[in-house]
């Protein structure tokens, strides 16, 4: 098949990216290259390369795909605040017009890259797809509204599916410590202190980013009717923690360290447990290969070998709120 691929030099582009080649698609990425310098570790790149804006896609970059992968985003709830119109224009304007160039690029299957952010402060734990929505970032409330105005696109001649991701974690070539499981593992080897800067005790669900990226390709080989204009949450049951019970898995892996609660962020408002039972009763052959454990300890070896320090922690490279912060002219500049 050939597949488009936006955002493929980030977090889990990049697995994706390698993933897609391994089983013999041809694929065209298309990323405004806003992180640029920030590599861990090598990584494969597509065939075809357009380093550009989403925004700038034309349908004839689109047409003779089969299917597009939408990561390309600014990613996650502190960035989104940074700038809520520029997420605003790019996450949900930028996504919109994506899918409507698509579709009339003739590509059959639109895959978005959506959260479990959506949640937000959860009404109750164990959150399903139908359940109320209760977004409290302008990152959350991109990526609903995406998924309601695209639904009105599909026909049979259109598929979308809205991946609803749990929060990603491990290990990339393109790493970031700014997750909360990455983050409290490099605080750990940087300091020897596990630093929770909310009181603990907020819930997450859990997924590693090779397995967002292996869910991608589960959607696109699915059965049309199976995927055709749902939002489904992607994870697994188990791997619901709390930030305190994930500090404890840090404390196992470096038992010297400490735990300290920062306080910066007080009582963290976002606290949702989810369910992917969709998931599993729709896709069955798809099951994420890490758990928590297994994923904190690849990425602890990691860690280890690159001499992780207090350098990388402090600095922009992993951590994408510094690095956009500075190149924010760039996605300005791109409209």
């Amino acid at each position: 098949m050939r597949v488009f691929v936006t955002g493929h030099l980030g977090y889990i582009g990049v697995h994706l990216v390698e993933l897609l080649l391994a089983a013999g698609h041809e694929v065209t990425g298309c990323d405004l290259a806003l992180f640029e310098g920030c590599e861990w570790s090598p990584f494969p790149r597509p065939g075809r390369e357009l380093i550009k804006d989403i925004r700038s896609v034309t349908e004839r970059d689109l047409e003779g795909h089969d299917c597009v992968m939408h990561l390309a985003a600014i990613s996650n709830d502190p960035m989104g605040e940074l700038n809520p119109g520029l997420t605003e224009a790019v996450n949900l304007d930028g996504s919109v017009l994506l899918a409507k160039r698509a579709k009339a690029a003739g590509v059959g299957r639109f895959l978005f890259s959506g959260s479990c952010s959506v949640y937000g402060k959860g009404e109750k734990l164990d959150l399903e797809e139908g359940d109320p929505l209760n977004p409290l970032t302008a990152y959350a409330k991109s990526k609903i509204e995406t998924e309601r105005l695209v639904s009105e696109m599909a026909d049979e001649g259109f598929t979308p599916a809205y991946l609803r991701n749990a929060t990603a974690f491990g290990h990339s070539p393109m790493l970031r410590i700014d997750l909360v499981v990455n983050n409290l593992l490099g605080s750990a080897l940087a300091y020897n202190q596990i630093r929770i800067m909310s009181d603990g005790t907020p819930w997450r669900p859990l997924v590693h980013c090779r397995d967002i990226a292996r869910a991608f390709v589960a959607f696109m080989n699915a059965p049309r009717e199976v995927v055709h204009n749902r939002a489904i949450n992607v994870g697994d049951n188990a791997q619901n923690y709390r930030v305190k019970d994930v500090a404890d898995q840090v404390g196992r892996l470096i038992p010297s360290a400490e735990i300290v609660f920062t306080g910066e962020v007080g009582n963290d408002p976002r606290n949702y447990r989810v369910k992917f039972d969709m998931l599993n009763r729709l896709i069955p052959g798809f099951r994420p290969e890490f758990t928590l454990e297994t994923g904190m300890e690849e990425l602890h070896r990691q860690m280890v070998d690159h001499g992780f320090g207090p350098a990388d922690f402090e600095g922009k490279r992993y951590v994408r709120l510094r690095t956009l912060r500075d190149r924010l002219g760039k996605l300005d500049a791109a409209a």
